[in-house]
């Protein structure tokens, strides 16, 4: 199987090493490096109507790029688009993984990256793809990225654990999740409302159960230059 490595400290990059026949897929434009025995190209991977869900989902192009070591054993090196780390994944038959927009870099051949329906909530509230979400399923590694630092956090079934909206790159798909405001502690849902302006927080998810969420420090709508 292909070799992850997560290389450099500061806006790292994937380093990937595949031997001969192997192959990868990658968000569309993440090749910075590839040794000549490697070929990429455009797929619309799961055929046209995936492709427009994919679009639908996490606004990504049509067409993802696929690596593959056609000529013998190389490497190469892959950079998000956004600045920020970079997380590496085991999918598995009882591990598959929720991607939030825009986080998904890459992952192996055995890896099937997919779009399926959000819950109500998430789909009435923005930021985890609305309505259609991209859900990771199969075997293999799988590459996210977040912007700024990531941190993985273990979910324990004792305890419910709330993350602001704008944070949150991945999780296990396997757990229970709400998008809504967070709590106030008084005053019902004006209360609630006010509390949520005049704190600075907006949306949240609430996670129940027992899995992994991946998490990022910054929040990148906060970036955005303003509107032309």
């Amino acid at each position: 199987m292909p070799v992850f490595t997560i290389t450099g400290d500061v806006d790292p990059f994937l380093h990937v090493s595949l031997r001969k026949d192997e192959k990868i897929f990658c968000e569309s434009g993440a090749m910075v490096m590839m040794e000549a025995a490697l070929q990429v190209k455009g797929q619309m991977r799961g055929g046209l109507g995936r492709a427009l869900m994919r679009r639908l989902a996490n606004d990504e192009s049509l067409f993802q790029q696929e690596i593959h070591a056609v000529g013998g054993d190389g490497d190469c090196l892959l950079s998000p688009t956004l600045p920020g780390a970079i997380e590496l994944l085991d999918v598995g038959p009882d591990a598959a993984y929720t991607l939030s927009d825009g986080s998904f870099l890459a992952a192996d051949d055995g890896v099937e990256v997919r779009p399926r329906m959000n819950t109500l909530g998430g789909g009435l509230f923005g930021g985890t793809g609305g309505f259609v979400i991209m859900e990771a399923t199969g075997r293999g590694k799988l590459a996210v990225s977040g912007f700024g630092s990531i941190f993985t956090l273990d979910i324990e079934p004792d305890r419910e654990t709330v993350i602001d909206n704008n944070h949150a790159v991945a999780w296990s798909s396997g757990l229970h999740y709400e998008v809504g405001m967070p709590n106030s502690g008084s005053g019902g849902f004006f209360g609630t409302l006010v509390n949520s302006a005049t704190s600075g927080e907006g949306l949240v998810i609430k996670f129940r159960g027992r899995g992994k969420v991946v998490v990022c420090s910054r929040n990148r709508t906060l970036f955005r230059g303003p509107a032309q």
